[in-house]
């Protein structure tokens, strides 16, 4: 569940570069010298709230991605693309110096978005962010991340993104010792073929430069065999297979479960299911679960009215927000 946002917003002037985030957070987390316990005397999350004004997105980019991931190209912003759009402002606030778990190692463990309608090219967009819910998790610390979009003012997409510090432990927390479902493969519907540089041409559209994406070589120097798809590429490759019947207004929540290593031949499996649609993606010689989610059309939303011309003086307005303002 999500809880509000903090009061405290932080302005920046722009939706910060992922490279810039990456070196900043491996900086950090070596000055947290982290070799099992989160970091000493701080177990809080930053309590603001991150806010970019006039985000709009670029025809080539959109292209590119829409090409990449096998969306239509059309001028509609996939929920995938919006992802792409606004999580560098969510990655900003884990690379604070308050920020109480290290970027490096961090393990992507799900995500949901709930899109309200389409967002198209020429939109003018404001994202908020700001960190959530740090709790114990069988293999450490587990922390959400909330991104939000909104157009004209009213929130049109929301993601929810699950992180993991492995090893990181919270002092006093209860173990979660749950383990996870046995996964016996279903019927595919289909193969994907994802060739040795998907982790590269995603990381072009994406931003999203982490090593473990890119070569062997870089992803071996971090305890991979070989690169490792992005996880965000997968779910939203699953979710344009799903293809129209999502609909304009959705739910999409995905949880991954083991990386998938390129070069790779996964089978997928897209099939309704209680009014939706479901997707899951493994290993096609043994078995092994890559990722699974669910994909809901949402109702369309009620018409607007305007309140009694007596009533309007008890409406409750938005509590006055605590601005920062940061220079580039």
């Amino acid at each position: 569940m999500t809880s509000p946002a903090p009061a405290t917003q932080v302005a920046l002037p722009r939706v910060p570069a992922l490279g810039g985030l990456y070196g900043r957070g491996l900086v950090a987390s070596a000055r947290l010298g982290v070799t099992g316990g989160a970091r000493s005397g701080k177990r809080t999350l930053p309590d603001v709230t991150y806010v970019v004004d006039d985000v709009r997105a670029d025809a080539d980019h959109l292209t590119a991605y829409q090409h990449l991931l096998h969306e239509p190209a059309t001028d509609a912003l996939p929920a995938g693309y919006v992802h792409v759009l606004a999580f560098p402002v969510a990655m900003a606030l884990m690379v604070r110096p308050d920020f109480p778990l290290p970027l490096l190692g961090m393990v992507h463990l799900a995500n949901s978005v709930e899109q309200r309608r389409g967002l198209v090219l020429g939109e003018r967009l404001a994202v908020r962010a700001w960190a959530q819910d740090l709790r114990p998790h069988r293999s450490g610390t587990q922390v959400d991340l909330v991104t939000e979009v909104a157009s004209g003012g009213d929130v049109a997409w929301r993601g929810v993104s699950t992180y993991l510090a492995k090893g990181v432990r919270l002092p006093d927390a209860p173990r979660d010792d749950s383990e996870r479902p046995a996964f016996t493969p279903p019927v595919r519907t289909g193969r994907w073929e994802l060739p040795a540089d998907v982790g590269r041409r995603y990381a072009a559209v994406s931003g999203d430069r982490n090593p473990i994406h890119l070569s062997p070589v870089t992803a071996r120097a971090l305890g991979f065999k070989r690169a490792i798809a992005h996880g965000m590429y997968t779910a939203s490759r699953a979710l344009a297979d799903v293809g129209t019947a999502r609909g304009d207004a959705f739910t999409w929540s995905v949880e991954f479960a083991a990386p998938v290593l390129l070069p790779a031949t996964p089978d997928v499996r897209v099939a309704p299911l209680d009014g939706g649609h479901e997707f899951t993606v493994w290993h096609p010689r043994t078995g092994r679960l890559h990722l699974s989610g669910k994909v809901r059309r949402l109702p369309p939303p009620p018409p607007l009215t305007r309140p009694h011309p007596e009533r309007e003086s008890a409406i409750q307005h938005t509590p006055t927000r605590n601005w920062i303002t940061l220079s580039p």
